[in-house]
């Protein structure tokens, strides 16, 4: 085993970093225009959506008879009319504007080092780390689609390792495919294999991670 940080595959490629990025963006741009929209233009969408009020003010038309005041003046007393639900409304493109930051930052952000039994998994907002030597190892899988699959809505499984620190419980998760390819590389998977077993009993509990770090080399030998 290297004492060489080493990054993982991961990631996406340039081209799905691209597509991801644009797509955020768009998402994001249609909730705060969204959002924005009510604000900036509340006056003008007033006057496409109903009759438009002469008067600024109870003051300019306190010489006109009640019954001949604009509803607005009539309602309010005397006063401005109410601003209405659209900054209300507004509001509802908060979820695209967080939709989009989150893709962006997702596709931008996902990484994984190995360095040394230690590996660090950086997700869109935040990265854990955990010593893959003195960790319960399990397999698992997660889902995951390419842009051009033709799959269900779930996408295809791709096997991971589960990683969970047993003192504090923080857990992470390394896929064995990274974006567009078929699997990890073998340097990788070997790498994984060797960091996992790095002092640890090969009795007990500890099996499992053996039998883990097993399965890692034999796809190393025979990759897809």
């Amino acid at each position: 085993m290297t004492n060489q940080e080493l990054r993982l595959s991961v990631g996406a490629s340039p081209g799905q970093r691209t597509m991801a990025v644009l797509a955020g963006v768009f998402i994001a741009a249609v909730g705060a225009a969204f959002v924005l929209l009510p604000l900036i233009a509340g006056g003008l969408l007033d006057r496409l959506t109903g009759p438009g009020d002469p008067f600024a003010s109870y003051e300019e038309a306190r010489d006109l008879p009640p019954g001949m005041l604009p509803p607005a003046l009539r309602d309010s007393g005397g006063g401005g009319g109410e601003s209405g639900p659209g900054p209300l409304i507004g509001l509802c493109g908060l979820p695209f504007v967080l939709l989009g930051i989150y893709l962006v930052l997702r596709v931008l952000r996902t990484a994984a080092w190995l360095d040394g039994s230690r590996a660090r998994v950086r997700g869109a907002l935040r990265t854990r780390g955990v010593d893959l030597a003195t960790a319960r190892i399990d397999a698992g899988a997660m889902s995951y689609r390419d842009a051009g699959d033709d799959f269900p809505v779930g996408g295809q499984r791709v096997p991971t390792i589960i990683a969970t620190d047993q003192g504090s419980g923080r857990r992470v998760t390394i896929p064995l495919r990274g974006m567009g390819l078929g699997s990890l590389p073998p340097s990788e998977l070997r790498a994984l294999a060797d960091a996992i077993t790095t002092g640890r009993p090969v009795d007990g509990r500890d099996g499992d991670a053996h039998a883990v770090a097993s399965q890692l080399r034999r796809l190393a030998e025979q990759p897809r």
